[in-house]
């Protein structure tokens, strides 16, 4: 009877820890806590050039803050010096074309028409007397018909020649004719073109930074050869700082657009930050997450949320963890 006795209280004992057991196992499911980590990034421009060349020098260093409008690196460009002594020179031709038909025709060449002008028209004025001499003869019965109509011919051709020289007269005078003049102020047009294109060019020597931020890498070394596009260096705009957190499908009741919450930064001690959510975007088919059974479970994607701190966070950095307690 006793033996019988203690198995029951042995059964019931056995009993009760299991049923404890899978209580203390309930709670403790049902209380852990699970996390999603994140990450901080920021804004990231990348500075190269149009034109190839060498990096002549660095006007600063990794870690050193920039303002927009500072030069941060310069180019070595021969080549494009070359080409801008060669556009230079091309103007300056263009432009004494120019003038040249501004101009028109040299005064001596004008003094030269003007004189054989006057030339044609005396001899023109005494082939008028003498026609007029020969014809008062004719017609008193003195010389024959022959002799008018040499007259005549000798006449018509010193008029004819007159009228040449005063047209070649007037076109010097005159000078280009205005389609020409146009044609030379067209071509002075395009050599000036020609003169600001690389002007254009030679500015791109001088790499500019575009915003107020930090030098966070350096590519090339001075006197490295980079071509076009090529990266010289990234520089970082910690004003404008996200989290990126990559959350499962079933995971995403604690975010939407628009929506804050609260997270910490173990690299700052732990400190709180309020962030909102301000981008979601699944993550394709090569972040999903695959079901290992093929009842009772199905594939979930991964989404990528974006959240902005709704305060800016002094020390925060970008690469630093952020976590998210999720149902927190």
């Amino acid at each position: 009877m006793e033996k019988s006795n203690g198995k029951v209280m042995l059964f019931t004992g056995l009993l009760a820890l299991v049923v404890l057991v899978a209580i203390f196992g309930f709670i403790f499911r049902r209380t852990a806590t699970e996390y999603i980590q994140g990450e901080a990034e920021a804004e990231e421009v990348r500075i190269s050039g149009k034109v190839p060349g060498r990096i002549e020098r660095f006007l600063f260093n990794e870690g050193e803050r920039v303002s927009r409008g500072d030069t941060v690196a310069i180019l070595d460009t021969p080549e494009v010096l070359a080409k801008y002594s060669q556009a230079e020179a091309a103007e300056a031709a263009a432009r004494a074309l120019n003038e040249k038909a501004d101009r028109g025709t040299r005064s001596e060449q004008i003094t030269m028409a003007y004189q054989t002008w006057q030339k044609a028209k005396a001899a023109a004025e005494v082939a008028k007397k003498t026609y007029d001499r020969v014809a008062k003869l004719f017609a008193d019965e003195v010389l024959p018909a022959q002799k008018l109509d040499e007259a005549e011919a000798n006449y018509k051709a010193m008029a004819a020649t007159e009228q040449a020289a005063k047209a070649q007269y007037d076109m010097a005078r005159n000078g280009a004719q205005q389609e020409d003049k146009m044609a030379a102020e067209a071509q002075l047009d395009r050599a000036r073109g020609a003169v600001a294109e690389v002007r254009a060019y030679m500015k791109e020597a001088y790499l500019i930074s575009p915003i107020d931020g930090e030098v966070s890498e350096r590519y090339p070394k001075v006197g490295e050869l980079v071509g076009t596009g090529s990266p010289v260096m990234d520089i970082l705009d910690l004003s404008q700082m996200w989290v990126s957190f990559q959350v499962r499908e079933d995971k995403l009741g604690d975010f939407s657009v628009g929506k804050t919450f609260t997270a910490f930064i173990p690299a700052l001690g732990d400190k709180e930050v309020t962030l909102k959510v301000t981008h979601m975007k699944d993550m394709g088919a090569y972040a999903a997450w695959r079901a290992t059974k093929t009842t009772g479970q199905y594939d979930m994607k991964t989404f990528r949320v974006k959240a902005v701190p709704v305060k800016p966070v002094e020390g925060l950095r970008p690469g630093m963890s952020v976590v998210k307690a999720i149902g927190k």
